[in-house]
């Protein structure tokens, strides 16, 4: 077997225990791999560098194709972006797949049946990471859900969920309160969802949805989710499964792909030889069925359960009634190593003998374009009094064109006109002008608002073009409108 590139990061704190651990066992299991290391976090932030990772470690992404990393440590304060969250972009890492799996008896859980996979969006959301402080009391992050990326996650889902037997897929969303950006998301699950009547469907309100995962994890299968929500939950599905130092995780886009466990780097166990490799090393499992060695993913991951199952632990799962003796990290890769061949016999052996390497595709529809017309303007303000009544006076008779003083918002809150005195207010507003009859208006309207505002001796923050979509709005009503 040719040996295939892949690059790999050490990380930081309990990252280099770990990953030599995990490459010591896939290796042992025949692996045939051609590594090229490459320094990213703590160590190059410290250098100067705000993305954590050098030039020439994109390089050798780039030539690879497939990232190994091992966690690592950013430093806390402003100025540093999140490597995790620059690698899945930058790459096109869209779906986040992490299977979460109780190994009743062996490792403590309530949920000794638990079978779930959460496939996560990866790029887009909360996740975009655009925030402004806009005025003294309040700041933003906004919240972008795209139809191209829904449908991309949407579709992994499905498609995933068939390649591996699986028989039904749910989709958490925020859709009651967010109707726009969760709507959307719900929608293209419910369309997309119509193409795969072999699967069952379902969508459930994300709060209930988590209470019910945490609750009686067996209701579900696959479960794909916008990236926030499926941070979360991914995190909380893997913990009342066991332990989230059992989790890994994929990365996948169109052309690479990132296995990473779904831990942190633990800084205060690093150097001690005590830390779990077992995240990192099912996140490799999911790296060698992606580069079409799945017969040594199946020994690893074997081997893996059989040593949980003969009471192998480190510290992290040791259990005085079920474990048979602790370890450390080289010492649990050593039991993995002599345990290669081996099936469980309690624990549900793996089969990945019709597992599918590299990525399953995706192909987009086109986006229908739609007849888009400007009726509309909100313009934020900064204004220090809390009386939206002063405010609501110095604006409500300005307009343009066939646009009118609609409404004044604080935090979304409908607070003038006919606003409850009892409602809080902080130093910034959302001032509404609009076509009463969703007529289209100009920009040269819209601009004559926003200097009519400035001239009323206002400051505007921001604005934001209303507009319909195929005569439908395009945004959201004010709450309590």
């Amino acid at each position: 077997m040719a040996k295939t590139p892949i690059t790999v990061a050490y990380g930081d704190g309990i990252g280099p225990e770990i990953m030599a651990a995990t490459l010591d066992i896939i290796q042992a299991a025949g692996a045939e791999l051609a590594i090229e290391e490459i320094e990213i976090g703590e160590k190059v932030y410290l250098r100067g560098n705000s993305a954590g990772i050098d030039p020439s470690a994109w390089e050798s992404l780039r030539r690879t194709k497939v990232f190994l990393k091992a966690p690592i440590t950013t430093p806390q304060g402003g100025g540093f972006k999140s490597l995790n969250v620059t690698t899945r972009k930058m790459l096109g890492l869209f779906a986040n797949v992490r299977p979460c799996n109780s190994y009743h008896p062996f490792v403590q859980t309530k949920h000794p049946v638990m079978d779930v996979v959460i496939v996560r969006e990866n790029e887009e959301d909360l996740y975009a990471g655009i925030e402004h402080q806009q005025t003294d009391e309040v700041v933003q992050c906004l919240k972008l859900i795209s139809r191209p990326g829904t449908e991309k996650i949407i579709r992994y889902a499905f498609e995933y969920a068939r390649q591996y037997g699986r028989k039904k897929v749910t989709c958490f969303s925020k859709d009651n309160i967010m109707k726009l950006t969760d709507g959307l998301f719900h929608k293209m699950f419910d369309e997309i969802g119509a193409e795969y009547p072999d699967l069952e469907k379902e969508h459930w309100i994300v709060d209930i949805g988590a209470a019910k995962l945490a609750d009686t994890p067996e209701a579900f299968d696959v479960i794909v989710m916008p990236n926030l929500y499926g941070d979360i939950l991914s995190d909380v599905a893997a913990q009342i499964a066991g332990s989230v130092g059992l989790a890994g995780s994929a990365n996948i886009g169109a052309g690479f792909a990132m296995f990473e466990a779904i831990h942190g780097s633990a800084p205060r166990r690093a150097g001690q030889n005590v830390a779990n490799p077992s995240g990192l090393l099912l996140g490799a499992v999911q790296m060698l069925i992606h580069i079409n060695q799945a017969p040594i993913a199946e020994k690893v991951h074997n081997a893996w359960l059989k040593t949980l199952e003969d009471g192998i632990h480190t510290y992290d799962v040791f259990d005085e009634a079920v474990s048979k003796q602790k370890v450390g990290t080289k010492e649990f890769a050593q039991a993995v190593i002599a345990r290669l061949g081996q099936k469980p016999s309690k624990l549900k052996a793996v089969d990945y003998s019709k597992a599918v390497g590299k990525t399953i595709e995706v192909k987009l529809k086109p986006t229908p374009e739609s007849k888009k017309e400007l009726v509309g303007i909100d313009v934020f303000v900064s204004f220090k009094n809390r009386d939206a009544n002063k405010l609501g006076e110095q604006i409500k008779n300005i307009k343009g064109g066939n646009m009118v003083f609609n409404m004044i918002t604080n935090r979304g809150v409908k607070v003038y006109p006919d606003g409850f005195p009892e409602t809080f207010c902080t130093d910034h507003w959302r001032c509404r002008f609009k076509n009463a009859e969703l007529k289209p208006s100009s920009y040269a309207d819209a601009m004559n608002i926003m200097k009519q505002v400035h001239d009323a001796g206002l400051e505007i923050i921001k604005t934001e073009n209303l507009y319909t979509f195929n005569g439908e709005p395009g945004f959201s009503l004010g709450q309590g409108q």
